[in-house]
């Protein structure tokens, strides 16, 4: 690796965090969620929904109050995208298609599954598709089998073992069920190959890694799309990121030329972030940049829980100020668990959950439980004021 010719200050490497993340500079409203994705790369899907779900929090942090159907609309109408194995299940822009070509192979290449699959299931599948496409798994025949959750019918593993080869594409979520069809039929034709080698599709995300960062080490540009660290060290030399030392940065890091060439300016909403966020989702990344602690404790017992089930993030003033596990009774957002960092998080933190409540249709907020005792009355006046 060549010596770096750019030193970043710890500000300076967060603020271009925040400028890659669509959080700094003025959001591009005209393309509105469809630009948040191709500018993001990846956005991640969950099953959990709170206030909404993950997919949906990722445009309203960058641009506020979008519509949930409008979301739906903007990922699913017109073949703008696709879903597949990115960081995890992914939104991702249906450009980036013939990029994915190398995890396809490798998908068809591995020598054993999970679940076994007699034969014909397979080609079962497709015909159906073929004749009635798009289909859920239900519309297959149905998910599951008897036995516990993770007991999938033959349909269903022969439908998502077709989406990972990519014969077969998500083209929806309807009911949070995949819709399933042909990949010929629902990529458009210019897209629709597998002509890209593995060094040529590796060189091409390991650049989008670094734009959506902005700047980052091996660990964080191989997190993104989930690469392994040799496959970053195969081609990041061809990859156009230009090597920089960030101040307090144990490991070597890249940017993107186009995050270097201008300061990082402007203002952000204070919103609160999905744990999925592309902004937070690598942990270690995070505590580097913010100085902030965050895990996801949706799957850890409850009585072992700090934060809560689904502890979001208050991202004010390029800072993470605290976080609060929310929570809904009827027009009521219930903020179950409240942490902030000080005295000065407070107000951020009312705007925020006035403003998520307004979103979500909600017409109050209750406050249960505040870490700090003594920020609990100045945080209920400031949602009084405020609503």
């Amino acid at each position: 690796m060549p010596p770096p010719a750019v030193s970043l200050s710890a500000d300076e490497a967060r603020r271009i965090a925040l400028r890659a993340q669509g959080f700094l500079g003025a959001p591009d409203r005209r393309a509105g969620v469809r630009g948040v994705l191709r500018h993001l790369g990846a956005v991640q899907l969950d099953t959990i929904s709170v206030l909404a779900r993950s997919h949906e929090l990722i445009p309203y942090a960058r641009l506020g109050a979008v519509g949930r159907t409008t979301v739906d609309n903007a990922y699913w109408t017109g073949a703008h995208a696709f879903e597949y194995w990115s960081h995890a299940a992914c939104i991702l822009p249906m450009e980036e298609w013939p990029h994915f070509a190398f995890r396809r192979r490798a998908y068809r290449d591995r020598p054993h599954w999970s679940h076994d699959l007699p034969d014909g299931a397979y080609d079962t599948v497709i015909k159906q598709l073929r004749a009635e496409g798009p289909l859920t798994a239900t519309d297959l025949g149905g998910a599951k089998n008897k036995g516990e959750w993770w007991d999938w019918s033959e349909s269903k593993v022969a439908v998502e073992r077709a989406l990972m080869y990519g014969e077969v594409v998500c083209t929806e979520r309807r009911g949070w069920k995949r819709v399933y069809d042909l990949a010929e039929r629902a990529v458009p034709d210019a897209l629709y190959h597998d002509d890209l080698d593995d060094t040529e599709c590796l060189r091409r995300l390991v650049r989008l890694s670094g734009q959506s960062l902005g700047v980052g080490t091996r660990a964080d540009i191989a997190d993104y799309h989930r690469l392994k660290g040799e496959q970053v060290d195969a081609v990041i030399a061809e990859s156009g990121l230009v090597p920089v030392e960030v101040e307090g940065w144990a490991k070597p890091a890249w940017a993107a030329p186009e995050a270097l060439a201008s300061t990082p300016r402007g203002r952000h909403r204070t919103t609160l972030l999905s744990p999925f966020d592309s902004l937070i989702w690598d942990r270690p990344r995070t505590e580097r940049i913010f100085g902030f602690t965050h895990r996801l404790e949706a799957y850890v017992p409850k009585p072992q829980r700090i934060h809560g089930y689904f502890a979001m993030p208050l991202l004010a003033g390029g800072r993470l100020l605290g976080r609060v596990d929310p929570g809904r009774e009827g027009k009521t957002l219930v903020a179950r668990q409240v942490s902030l960092v000080n005295r000065k998080a407070v107000r951020p933190m009312a705007e925020a959950l006035v403003q998520a409540a307004e979103w979500v249709g909600c017409t109050n907020v209750r406050l249960e439980r505040v870490d700090a005792p003594e920020l609990r009355e100045p945080l209920t006046a400031e949602l009084t004021r405020l609503t």
